[in-house]
């Protein structure tokens, strides 16, 4: 049935959310969450879909669980609280509830993070394994013990007063950050859902708590999603300076640019903010000549000071590239390609780049071999042609070509 597997894949996350919520225990909601598409798929057939679905899932959840802890005569003193009726203004908090909850200053941070891969982003415990590089039994008990902790310390489903919120804030904003990346730069299958359920948290966060940093986030997803639509052709990715940009969403370009600056209003400035202004200076360029490569350069500077890390100095030497000049960026490139970054694809892209520029093609071949080496999924067909466009004598030459770190 098209509709039910549309609406699995729409609604599920939310519907498991709310479960969690009114049945105080994640194991039990996924069995509900379950029970109750198996219901929808019994059902609907005949009846049609509900002009409701998730309340329809919920409530459908909810009434099996119920059941079921009947027969098992568990918390019955809980049974009428669970069955009272809802209205849709007590689902609209859920998601962030369970972010808060999978956050928790109780869990350990490793936790933390696999627990709302599993739960909010709705990935395997296979796939969340991958993304830690351990095996899937190990993320298993993983999740399982962050479950049982949360149990065992009573810990409550709920957004935390307005007095706790700045304390929390961070966890929570790398987060939402971690899904949205899930949905828009997964190189197996992106996933606009988790995406846009991503930007809806962080709104709800930002009428919550009107902080630089949550603004800064909701502008610079905001600005990255208004480029989706030429992120990608034919399943190929198409890097930035040659992406289409009449494919990219000029309103949403234009509400990202407005919370931003609403975040450089605020006069609390952290990495999000930053990286929200570099995004929009990308997306308001007119044409990629047009593009601010000092500004962001500069921009680059001032995360580095803020957020340190090796991918923010590669990303600031292929801005002075554009700036000062191929030569100029290789010599900072090149240290990360054989140190902090010699397994990190984009890395050896942004110096094959370079080496191409300067005309050194050999060199350049071994850099895309290189980080063909450490791809998979969708980055492999982009590569390859690269690296065949380079023996063909094709790739053309110039000091002052594409910056090949973006999408």
């Amino acid at each position: 049935m098209t509709d039910l597997a549309a609406i699995w894949n729409s609604e599920r996350q939310r519907v498991l959310a709310t479960l969690i919520r009114l049945l105080g225990d994640f194991d039990l909601a996924e069995e509900a969450l379950h029970e109750a598409f198996l219901a929808a798929a019994e059902k609907w057939p005949r009846t049609g879909v509900p002009g409701n679905p998730f309340g329809w899932l919920v409530s459908a959840g909810r009434f099996r669980a119920i059941d079921q802890m009947r027969r098992a005569a568990r918390l019955v003193h809980d049974l009428p609280d669970i069955a009272a009726p809802e209205s849709p203004a007590d689902w609209a908090d859920d998601g962030l509830r369970l972010i808060f909850t999978c956050c928790h200053p109780a869990l350990p941070a490793e936790a933390q993070v696999a627990l709302t891969l599993r739960t909010v982003c709705g990935l395997t415990t296979e796939d969340v394994a991958r993304a830690f590089l351990i095996r899937p039994p190990a993320m298993a008990q993983r999740i399982v013990r962050a479950k049982a902790r949360i149990r065992a310390e009573c810990l409550r489903y709920e957004i935390p007063e307005p007095a706790e919120l700045p304390g929390r804030l961070q966890a929570v904003l790398h987060v939402i950050y971690l899904v949205f990346n899930e949905g828009y730069l997964s190189q197996a299958a992106p996933r606009p859902d988790l995406s846009a359920e991503a930007i809806r948290l962080c709104r709800h966060l930002a009428a919550l708590l009107p902080d630089g940093e949550v603004m800064g986030l909701l502008g610079l997803m905001l600005c990255h999603e208004a480029r989706r639509e030429g992120r990608f052709r034919d399943g190929a990715p198409v890097p930035l300076d040659v992406q289409d940009r009449s494919l990219w969403d000029a309103a949403m370009i234009a509400e990202g640019r407005g919370w931003l600056d609403r975040a450089f209003a605020s006069g609390s400035i952290g990495p999000f903010a930053v990286q929200g202004a570099i995004a929009a200076l990308h997306a308001t360029a007119p044409d990629p000549g047009a593009t601010d490569w000092a500004e962001i350069a500069g921009l680059y500077a001032v995360l580095e000071r803020l957020q340190p890390s090796p991918v923010v100095q590669l990303n600031r030497a292929m801005a002075l590239a554009m700036v000062q000049g191929a030569e100029a960026g290789l010599r900072q490139v090149q240290p990360l390609t054989r140190g902090a970054l010699a397994d990190y694809r984009l890395a050896h892209l942004a110096e094959a780049e370079l080496l191409t520029r300067l005309d050194r093609p050999d060199e350049a071949a071994c850099a895309y071999g290189r980080a063909l080496e450490i791809s998979a999924g969708a980055e492999r067909p982009a590569i390859e042609a690269r690296l065949a466009e380079l023996h063909a004598g094709a790739a053309g030459q110039g000091n002052r070509r594409r910056p090949a770190v973006a999408g």
